[in-house]
């Protein structure tokens, strides 16, 4: 999933639209969520909460949230796991901090700098994903 993720966002797509759009490819949720993740791109256009981080806590909500079978309980502890282990790694999950060096925020060094955080994403996503479900 990370490969897909990483190649859609160096395609043009956004951090929190590469992350579901690859979820979705590997068939793990609806291609239908690819367009709601597009206003969590940019941190939500404010630069506030990473895109990828966002994604990929969409795709956990699709996947373990709230439905005539499941109370939510696992999505939010599978929220706080993944932020967790996010933030281990980045210390925040702000996109503004996390692109802090870069004046340009539409530039390809930026970019190339935020690919490295999708490919992260994509690759702790796919680790829940793989440990809760039977789906990988």
């Amino acid at each position: 999933m990370k490969d897909l993720a990483v190649k859609y966002f160096m395609e043009g797509y956004s951090c929190s639209e590469s992350i579901v759009r690859a979820a979705a490819d590997k068939g793990y949720i609806s291609d239908e969520a690819v367009s709601i993740a597009t206003s969590f791109s940019g941190g939500m256009g404010a630069r506030c909460l990473c895109g990828a981080v966002a994604g990929s806590q969409m795709v956990i909500g699709a996947m373990f949230g709230r439905n005539n079978e499941r109370d939510g309980k696992q999505a939010r502890a599978l929220a706080k796991q993944f932020h967790d282990e996010f933030t281990a790694k980045y210390k925040v999950a702000c996109c503004k901090v996390l692109s802090s060096g870069f004046a340009d925020f539409h530039s390809p060094e930026r970019r190339q700098h935020c690919s490295g955080m999708v490919n992260d994403c994509a690759m702790l996503l796919e680790n829940i994903i793989k440990v809760y479900t039977s789906k990988v």
